[in-house]
């Protein structure tokens, strides 16, 4: 094999390498997966959520997902088959209702 042919082997399958290599460090665009992964069922008293984000089942994630932010900063995932969790997401679904006509 002459000297330039191996040379342009060489070339073509560093080539090949880096671009495989780019390809797999992309970053992804967006979370797939679930968030949750142990669910809090245990009763909480409302006043100790500051904040409450529902995330729907999606192709990230086949689950309802519910995780609160407790005054204190802490992130909890709650189990949204709870009861008592049920009727937390009503009230401050209904608050911000009352809220939003006023």
């Amino acid at each position: 094999m002459s000297p330039c042919r191996r040379v342009a082997l060489i070339l073509l399958f560093s080539l090949m390498a880096g671009s495989l290599l780019q390809s797999r460090a992309a970053p992804l665009t967006g979370e797939l997966r679930c968030q949750c992964i142990d669910l809090f069922s245990g009763r909480m008293p409302i006043k100790l959520i500051a904040r409450l984000n529902l995330y729907p089942s999606g192709p990230h994630c086949a689950n309802l997902e519910v995780i609160a932010t407790t005054t204190e900063g802490r992130e909890v995932c709650l189990d949204p088959e709870a009861g008592w969790v049920k009727v937390a997401i009503k009230k401050i679904l209904e608050k911000n209702k009352e809220n939003n006509q006023s």
